[in-house]
Formats: C-alpha cells, structure tokens, sequence
C-alpha cells in the first residue's frame, strides 16, 4: 500500500460504532479504554501519514466504490476499511479487514462474524 492520500497531517479521523465492535471482536483495546476509537484514530493517523494506504481492496474483500484502505503499522494483517467525506478532510473508519496471507487463521472464526452480518 505504497501510496499516501493527500493532506494526511491534517485529517479529522472518526470512527463509526461498527469498527469500533469490529475492533472489540478481532483486536481488543490494548490500551484498555472501554472505547477504543482513540486507539482505532491514532493507528489510522500514523498508518496514513507513512503512506499505507490503498484505494484497491485487499485479497478476498469485497470493494467499495470511494473506500481507503489503510494497513495497520504494527499488525500488518490489519486494513481499516475507510470513506472519505466529500470536500472536506474528514476520514470515517467504518470497519476493518483481516488479510490471510499466511498460514495463520482468523483470530475470530468467520461463523462469528457471519453471525454479525445476520444481525
């Protein structure tokens, strides 16, 4: 994901209440905050202002017309799955996306998170 968006020292990072769940379930907070956008805000910053980020989708996910993906720092299996708001500089975190490329499973079978996409 070697290509950076534009104006990253200064965005305005949100994060919806679906990656926020999403996080709770695949990640957990390691700041241990009971919300952990701050940390989800702040991974998203430091990924975005060394350039990882891609409008492409990652292997296996389903793309968006208009997303960003940006891949995690420190776990480079992680991609937060973003939009960005028109005219302005404002990025909305609103899930995010395990990769696969190795041998390692899902940290959460995918029968759980299914389940989530039923509810």
């Amino acid at each position: 994901m070697p290509r950076s968006w534009p104006g990253t020292t200064d965005v305005l990072v949100a994060v919806a209440d679906h990656a926020v769940e999403r996080y709770r379930q695949r990640i957990g907070g390691r700041s241990g905050d009971l919300d952990p956008r701050a940390e989800i805000a702040g991974r998203v910053r430091r990924a975005l202002q060394a350039g990882r980020t891609s409008e492409d989708p990652p292997p296996g996910a389903s793309g968006s017309r208009g997303s960003l993906y940006v891949g995690d720092i420190d776990d480079r299996g992680l991609v937060f799955v973003c939009r960005r708001e028109r005219g302005s500089s404002e990025l909305v975190v609103v899930t995010l996306w395990e990769r696969h490329d190795g041998p390692l499973p899902p940290r959460v079978p995918r029968r759980f998170t299914d389940a989530l996409r039923d509810s």
